[in-house]
């Protein structure tokens, strides 16, 4: 009878798993944990007993003190390190990794692969970008809030993605795929507008070395080094190297993403040649010993197996595979409980449409260049692009169902938010001031990206449903 709770506690365990792995397969679970961190992260922030507590911990400082034995030598690093820019200078790293390794898939065999692929999503990409920032530059024109105009031109792969999921067949495949590309365009965007804008004074000796690192990590890549052991310790030298130069130190993570081979070291030719000679030895094994499988020699030649495949697999594409789990479901759910809790001391704080003489109005900047900058900016790029014959229109799209995907591209949330935290520091505004625009942006781009997301969704389901009764009536 003792037995009967052990196996019922390993059958739930296992069922547990099951649907675990089931939960984390969906394209809509990242978007739905990164909700809910956002709520616990707004919870913690304003309610009395903890609030204290969560800015207190963000705040604690993340260093190390080397001091030598006389005292005459004490190196503090990194220096200013706290706890919130620990999450935000090095796990962040790991996000802007896993997003190069995906942009340089996309552009060697993926979507963005070919002129004719790439062309149109990567011109509304540019439209999307262009529009946001001219609606917030006009909004907030020489206020303190101006340096802002970054945050609303990012968009959410993981949102948007999650979304057009979630309504299914209401959507042309092809503009499933035409939303993927543009949004790996925009962060590719995005990422060249936070290493030339949002870094700090550019200290040359120091980017010159990284450079020179760089370069070398390049030549190792040319001569075919495929061992990840010898990018990785480079990248945490220019990682040092970045953090201190004026370069934002998450930049590391794409600029080594780039250099990470993806040829395997193993061709297809060599794989099965060496894959038959394995085979062989471990059928033979078995003939000649018997017993249980996998007996000792047999479990040699599986190892083999195992290391020639791994092997043969680029190592870019072993790495994208390993840490997106990781990047979804921990790195960003951590992002978000870090930088969307904001404190909240009276209602005001939800007027973004409010605008002050000098400190601008963000919120109606970001809110409007998320809501009406970003699909507008996509369909007029994308109807320029089509109307001159440098891009081709998606297979069974219509206009009024590519305005509603494209108002999805207002969905901004971590890249927005993560350049909101970047923005606003400079001569002459006060830390106070700064932690107040930054906050008043964090609220937009929520609202925004909700408002964005619930546009779409109800303009995709007007549309199809208009289109299919269209369709009825012609039959």
């Amino acid at each position: 009878m003792a037995l009967i709770p052990i196996y019922w506690w390993n059958k739930e365990v296992r069922n547990f798993k099951i649907s675990q792995e089931k939960f984390t397969k969906q394209p809509w679970a990242n978007g739905i944990i990164l909700l809910g961190c956002v709520v616990v992260a707004m919870l913690l922030a304003n309610l009395p007993f903890t609030k204290h507590a969560y800015h207190a911990f963000l705040n604690t400082g993340f260093t190390m003190n080397i001091q030598s034995p006389d005292g005459s030598i004490n190196w503090v690093f990194p220096h200013g390190m706290t706890v919130e820019k620990f999450i935000n200078d090095i796990l962040m790293v790991i996000f802007f990794f896993t997003v190069g390794l995906e942009i340089k898939r996309e552009v060697v065999c993926g979507e963005l692969s070919s002129f004719k692929k790439a062309i149109l999503p990567v011109i509304a990409a540019f439209g999307g970008v262009v529009f946001p920032a001219l609606i917030y530059a006009i909004v907030n024109h020489g206020t303190l809030s101006a340096s802002g105009w970054g945050i609303p031109t990012a968009t959410d792969i993981a949102f948007a993605v999650g979304i057009l999921s979630i309504l299914g067949d209401k959507v042309p495949v092809s503009l499933k795929v035409f939303l993927t590309a543009l949004a790996i365009a925009d962060d590719l965007i995005a990422i060249l507008v936070v290493a030339f804008f949002y870094g700090g004074a550019i200290r040359l000796p120091l980017l010159f070395i990284a450079l020179m690192v760089i370069l070398f990590v390049a030549l190792m890549k040319k001569l075919g080094e495929k061992r990840l052991l010898f990018y990785f310790i480079p990248a945490i030298i220019v990682w040092f190297l970045f953090y201190y130069s004026g370069i934002h130190a998450t930049m590391t993570g794409v600029v080594i993403a780039l250099l990470i081979p993806m040829d395997a070291r193993y061709n297809k030719a060599k794989f099965h040649r060496r894959a038959k000679i394995l085979y062989e030895g471990l059928v033979e094994s078995e003939q000649s010993s018997g017993g249980s499988f996998p007996n000792g020699p047999q479990r040699h030649y599986l190892r083999r197996l195992s290391s020639l495949t791994k092997k043969t697999i680029p190592p870019s594409y072993r790495l994208e595979h390993k840490l997106n789990p990781i990047v979804n479901f921990a790195i960003m759910p951590i992002f978000a409980l870090a930088n969307a809790g904001v404190e909240i001391p009276d209602l005001s704080y939800f007027n973004i449409f409010r605008v002050d003489p000098a400190l601008g109005g963000v919120g109606l900047g970001i809110f409007l260049g998320l809501l009406l900058g970003k699909p507008v900016g996509i369909t007029l790029a994308s109807w320029i692009s089509i109307r001159c014959k440098v891009g081709e229109m998606p297979a069974k799209a219509t206009w009024p169902m590519l305005f509603a995907v494209a108002c999805l591209g207002g969905i901004g949330f971590t890249m927005s938010i993560f350049v909101d935290t970047l923005s606003f520091a400079g001569e002459g505004i006060t830390p106070e001031v700064t932690q107040h625009l930054r906050d008043a942006g964090k609220i937009a781009v929520l609202m925004g990206s909700v408002c964005s997301g619930i546009l779409g969704s109800a303009l995709i389901s007007v549309v199809s449903k208009l289109q299919r009764r269209k369709e009825s009536l012609a039959s």
